[in-house]
């Protein structure tokens, strides 16, 4: 019997481990998605005025030739293919355009 308790506890303790690992993958996940709104929030109140600090200018800038770009691919996107194209770049837009 003692090889088979000792299966379960390293099977117990393998299953713990994992879990502990989705919830930081999860928390991660998370962060991301919070960092995301926080740039999409704070590119928004710069492009408006209402913010405004030397070290936002380039990122917004960049996220400015980023949109650009994006959308400059939709447009080259719907002439070549008109299905895939034009649905890509919507949802594209969509999600970077605030």
């Amino acid at each position: 019997m003692g090889l088979l308790d000792r299966v379960k506890a390293g099977a117990e303790q393998a299953a713990s481990s994992a879990q502990r690992q989705a919830q930081i993958v999860q928390a991660k996940r998370e962060l991301s998605q919070a960092f995301h709104e926080l740039g999409k929030t704070v590119h928004g109140l710069v492009e408006r005025g209402e913010v405004s600090h030397h070290e936002l200018a380039g990122g917004v800038e960049k996220v400015n030739e980023l949109q650009a770009r994006v959308e400059g691919h939709g447009d080259a996107g719907e002439a070549g293919d008109a299905g895939a194209g034009s649905s890509a770049g919507d949802a594209g837009e969509a999600d970077i355009v605030e």
